[in-house]
């Protein structure tokens, strides 16, 4: 889902309920002064943001010798039960960085080429959709949709999104609806490699592209390719698609203004753009295993994965221009923080993952309302300090 989609619902009571909690629940005051400070940057966030149920954090510095996972606040506001970091929340579109690690695995094996026009990649159920509103499915190429310049209208961008949503919140949505909304509600923004608009729509045909070049459905396929096993993805899992695996406790609620994620079906958001579900300590190891050489055979592959987008313009959209082209790369923004290079990817609900290559520090965080969706840059600006004065 995208930060522009407003979904309305009628009030909810939340009653706030600050836990302070940490993993193994260790006694105040223990731990390294730098465990300390991270989970004093957890407390604060919760006790000075009252709208905010709740806040996990994890955080991966091997050069410091630190892996650590924190949380305070309440999982469920109206039960109270405190929030604790194997509490696992829907990610959004930090799956989109996933979607794109396994397309280029794909690559990597040969099993397809990033400048294949999407014409042979796609049912021709959605290659009729396109071209009967005006796109050339042979002109756009894997590549495009990585990187958000094929100039497809993002389904996600339209009010009648929401709308809809909001009349039918259960409704459960399928790839070729989404697809159908994306054609219905606008027209093409521009012509493919000519302008960059973020676009779930794009990230949707890729859960296509994947499942058919696999040859198995999209859960099991993104596990398979970037390797949920080895990498220790133990808590992560395709929300809806896949059951919740065995010892994971409940997902944490998670907020929008009044709207909680338990409110609406996962399907608005699950194949590709958004579905997966995860802690904080997972989307931590996976980022900093994408970006250590843990997910590709080849380390040309992570380069191709950051290569600038050349010569996109930002393109139109219903809340104004959208993002800044260039700092998109595939499945991943590239960003400066205090003069560090930084990767990143946020979510829908509120969470954020990043590896800073300088500090070889990764970082993943949630904040369970998403009104307070700023705080998630705060926590990363505090974490990374927080380890430059350490390191």
């Amino acid at each position: 889902m995208r930060d522009h989609v407003l979904l309305v619902v009628a009030l909810v009571v939340l009653v706030a309920a600050v836990v302070s909690c940490r993993k193994d629940a260790p006694s105040a005051g223990s731990g390294t002064r730098l465990e300390n400070e991270l989970q004093a940057l957890v407390d604060t966030t919760v006790r000075d943001h009252p709208n905010v149920p709740a806040v996990a954090l994890a955080v991966s510095a091997p050069r410091l010798g630190l892996e650590w996972e924190g949380a305070a606040g309440a999982a469920d506001p109206a039960s109270g039960s405190p929030m604790t970091p194997d509490r696992p929340v829907l990610v959004a579109s930090n799956t989109k960085t996933f979607v794109a690690a396994a397309v280029l695995r794909l690559w990597e094996l040969g099993r397809l080429d990033l400048d294949d026009p999407i014409a042979g990649r796609l049912s021709p159920e959605l290659v009729d959709m396109l071209r009967g509103d005006g796109y050339d499915p042979q002109a756009i190429t894997l590549r495009h949709l990585l990187t958000h310049t094929s100039g497809l209208y993002d389904h996600t961008d339209s009010p009648h999104y929401g709308e809809r949503i909001m009349a039918d919140p259960m409704h459960r949505w399928t790839r070729a609806e989404q697809v159908a909304a994306a054609v219905a509600w606008g027209d093409p923004l521009g012509k493919p490699g000519e302008v960059y608009c973020y676009a779930d729509t794009g990230y949707v045909l890729l859960g296509e592209v994947v499942e058919r070049a696999a040859g198995m459905p999209l859960p099991a396929a993104v596990r398979e390719l970037v390797g949920f096993e080895r990498l220790g993805l133990s808590s992560t899992w395709w929300d809806l698609l896949e059951p919740r695996p065995a010892g994971v406790p409940e997902r944490a609620h998670q907020l929008d203004g009044e709207l909680d994620s338990f409110a609406v079906d996962p399907s608005i958001d699950l194949y590709g753009g958004g579905g997966l579900a995860a802690t904080v300590g997972d989307l931590a190891r996976f980022m900093r295993a994408l970006f250590t050489g843990g997910v590709f055979a080849n380390a040309a592959t992570l380069d191709t994965m950051l290569t600038t987008i050349p010569g996109a313009a930002a393109g139109p959209g219903e809340a104004g221009p959208k993002t800044i082209p260039g700092i998109y790369r595939m499945g991943v923004f590239v960003v400066e923080e205090d003069g560090l290079p930084l990767y990143r990817h946020t979510g829908y609900w509120g969470t954020v993952a990043s590896y800073s290559p300088s500090l070889d520090v990764a970082l993943a965080a949630v904040v369970t309302q998403r009104d307070g969706k700023a705080l998630l840059g705060e926590l990363e600006r505090g974490v990374l300090e927080a380890v430059r004065s350490s390191d």
